[in-house]
């Protein structure tokens, strides 16, 4: 057989392999899960529905990792070209968060509407969600070119870091559209009832970025300007895969011409449903900008180790969020239906869960300090800063499991605003004040100290509110 025959019949097998999968994700998809959540023992149903979300979350998170950690092994200048694409974070967060108000804001009001059949609404969410997508694009993209350097400057960037700065963020910023897209759009895709062609999209980006980085970085000696080519090339894949499915004849609900002019009713309905998912992203960005231009004054190593220590807690946090999306709908659905006792079990197994992982995993991060940092970087200078510091920084994270736990039962429970006020007493009342008074007391360690204190403050505040609340929401339960 020829080397194209045996190349063929390669690229045919693993088509047929990808297709069965696919097939075999489909009927399980297929299974009406809602029956199961009021009926299946409490313990297995939380993992069967909490792992392949955690799975989902640590896809998404390989974008910023694997570029953060090829990047701080760069020879010569790994150190300043880490703590330049970290200032850079604070405004990738915030271009994110605009995707949320569609996908966030717009996904659950085209569920309802093809709850209630009523496809012509949902066709012009959808398409009126593009729109404004694109339009978000222009805005963000515009204002970030135009004001580069200060909000850089502002961000923490220093003469040393501002270069790499400017390298990343000028290309990264190209693929705004494609961003917006893949992940404002991809939830329209969920909302079909097809989380498998949604999850690939995300695959497919990590997948691509983890390939191209090295080879951009280093092969090719493009050095940050390659870690941010790949990642626009990953999420121009999605972005892609989205698309190509929500113009196909497979979409329940696809993405069609005809629906793309602007409705103000449907457009101010999105906004007032994704604002909420706004606000919680763009806090992240604000407090990005106060710690940054906080660590400025005490030298470029501080900002490098603090993106070393919010990549760590990013990463500690990932399950912690995957765990929140899978017994959201298990509390929700037996809320619903009036079953207090699930949910009273289902809150109990999860806190013993999210607390008991959580505090194992800070333990071994605040007593292991340089194995993580040498994942990052071999820098032995940025390694000892963050030995120094991260048992400061990840302290009041040992408790943060419980504050994840109470703050998305509230959100199951129908809850939101309480949620929100949690989010917002963490980042906006406590930490953005605290890291930037305590460094006039205790120096450069009190902005990792502010970070602690936050976190711990609002995890026994929200802990708090809900043993409070929980009894009274549970009295209001009517059994169906």
């Amino acid at each position: 057989m020829s080397d194209a025959g045996n190349l063929n019949a390669v690229v045919y097998s693993v088509l047929s392999a990808s297709g069965l999968l696919y097939f075999l994700l489909e009927l399980v998809m297929k299974n009406k899960y809602e029956e199961r959540l009021g009926t299946e023992r409490m313990l297995p149903l939380v993992f069967k529905m909490a792992l392949p979300a955690v799975a989902a979350q640590f896809v998404n998170l390989l974008y910023n990792i694997v570029d953060r950690v090829y990047i701080g092994h760069i020879p010569g200048i790994g150190t300043d070209a880490l703590a330049g694409v970290g200032v850079t974070t604070s405004i990738v967060i915030l271009i994110s968060a605009f995707s949320a108000i569609v996908g966030a804001g717009g996904s659950p009001l085209a569920a309802i509407a093809l709850g209630q059949n009523n496809r012509e609404r949902a066709g012009k969410i959808l398409g009126n969600g593009f729109i404004l997508l694109i339009l978000f694009t222009l805005l963000t993209s515009s204002v970030a070119y135009t004001f580069m350097k200060p909000i850089l400057l502002f961000t923490g960037a220093s003469e040393n870091t501002l270069g790499y700065a400017v390298d990343y963020l000028s290309i990264y910023l190209l693929g705004t559209i494609f961003v917006e897209i893949s992940t404002g759009l991809n939830a329209f895709i969920n909302t079909q009832g097809r989380p498998a062609v949604a999850m690939c999209s995300v695959l497919i980006g990590a997948f691509i970025n983890i390939v191209l980085d090295p080879i951009f970085i280093f092969w090719f000696d493009m050095g940050v300007k390659g870690a941010a080519l790949a990642t626009v090339i990953s999420q121009a894949c999605s972005a892609i895969w989205v698309l190509g499915f929500l113009f196909s004849r497979q979409a329940s609900l696809p993405l069609e011409k005809r629906y793309m002019k602007l409705d103000r009713q449907i457009v101010f309905s999105m906004l007032a449903l994704g604002v909420s998912p706004f606000i919680m992203a763009s806090t992240e960005s604000l407090v990005g900008f106060v710690l940054n231009s906080s660590l400025k004054g005490f030298g470029d190593i501080y900002v490098s180790a603090l993106t070393i220590l919010q990549s760590a807690m990013q990463f500690a946090s990932v399950p912690l969020t995957g765990f929140a999306q899978g017994f959201v709908p298990i509390v929700s659905y037996n809320y619903g239906h009036g079953n207090k006792q699930r949910v009273k079990d289902s809150f109990y197994i999860v806190l013993a869960i999210m607390f008991s992982f959580n505090l194992v995993l800070m333990l071994f991060m605040i007593f292991f300090p340089s194995t993580v940092a040498s994942a990052f970087t071999s820098d032995e200078n940025l390694i000892d800063t963050v030995r120094w510091v991260m048992p400061v920084f990840l302290g009041g994270m040992t408790i943060f499991g419980l504050q994840r736990t109470c703050q998305n039962m509230f959100v199951a429970l129908g809850q939101a605003k309480i949620s929100i006020f949690i989010a917002l007493l963490r980042k906006v009342i406590l930490l953005a004040p605290l890291a930037l008074v305590l460094p006039h007391f205790v120096g450069v360690i009190g902005v990792y100290a502010a970070e602690a204190i936050s976190d711990a403050t609002a995890a026994i505040v929200c802990t708090l509110l809900f043993a409070w609340q929980f009894p009274k929401i549970l009295g209001r339960m009517k059994e169906i």
